[in-house]
């Protein structure tokens, strides 16, 4: 724990209104913030790309934010370190009566479960609804992700997948409708009904739909890259290729992936 303690003391340091850092002695809770999320979207892009030297750089700048933020909050007299590690370690307990109580949990989705059941317990004095308390900030495949999960630990959800991509089908249909109808608002409506439904589709096979786009969107960006090489090592023009050529390329470059 020593290099811990070492941190902990530099950014104490870093702090000290008498000869620490002009910048980090006038930075906020709140001033921090963009740089928290670009911090924590960096972890997540070495974590996706198997950059294990990036994660373990990222993981300590994470880590550097979340000590200024308590350190912030011992000046203030808000609470200290020792507070959030108390908390944070009886809060994994009460949620884990599977491992250190007598509750039973069969696989993953029933510990799932019984985590939203104890966190509403917790939270009930202050959350009127079971699905509040997600942030609206964080992206939009999350959030639907988290509310059908918080939703299904009351029962709210099929029992199966089957359902669930059933209505996926439905909503389809029902956009394809709006189309033909030439109804917009309809279409935007549907739009947004199509990607709920496919989330709920990936959260029954037990996959995490926002990983799942992301990894969609790199590939896309590898493959277009691979169309605009082509044109550039050709002295080719992108702009005047037509769509045959440029899905032709496209294939191409779906195909040597493998």
């Amino acid at each position: 724990m020593k290099e811990f303690e070492k941190l902990v003391e530099i950014i104490k340091k870093l702090r000290d209104p008498e000869d620490g850092c002009p910048w980090d002695i006038k930075q906020t809770h709140q001033s921090l913030i963009p740089n928290f999320i670009e911090e924590l979207y960096e972890s997540i892009e070495a974590i996706e790309n198997g950059n294990y030297k990036h994660l373990l750089e990222e993981l300590g700048d994470l880590l550097l934010h979340i000590l200024m933020q308590v350190q912030m909050a011992k000046e203030e007299k808000k609470f200290t370190l020792k507070d959030v590690l108390d908390n944070i370690n009886n809060k994994l307990i009460r949620r884990h009566p599977h491992v250190f109580g007598n509750a039973r949990a069969k696989d993953a989705v029933d510990v799932k479960m019984n985590w939203e059941r104890i966190k509403h317990q917790e939270k009930k004095q202050t959350r009127k609804s079971i699905i509040d308390g997600i942030p609206p900030s964080m992206p939009a495949l999350i959030v639907a992700q988290r509310m059908q999960e918080k939703a299904a630990s009351v029962g709210f959800d099929w029992p199966s997948v089957e359902p669930a991509f059933e209505k996926f089908e439905e909503e389809v249909e029902e956009f394809k409708s709006a189309f033909e109808n030439g109804d917009k608002s309809e279409m935007i409506n549907e739009i947004g009904d199509i990607i709920f439904s496919i989330v709920n589709v990936a959260r029954k096979l037990g996959f995490d739909a926002e990983t799942s786009l992301r990894r969609t969107i790199k590939k896309f960006e590898t493959r277009f890259k691979k169309i605009e090489e082509h044109h550039n090592k050709n002295d080719k023009n992108i702009h005047e290729s037509d769509l045959e050529k440029l899905d032709e390329i496209w294939n191409i470059a779906k195909k040597n992936e493998f």
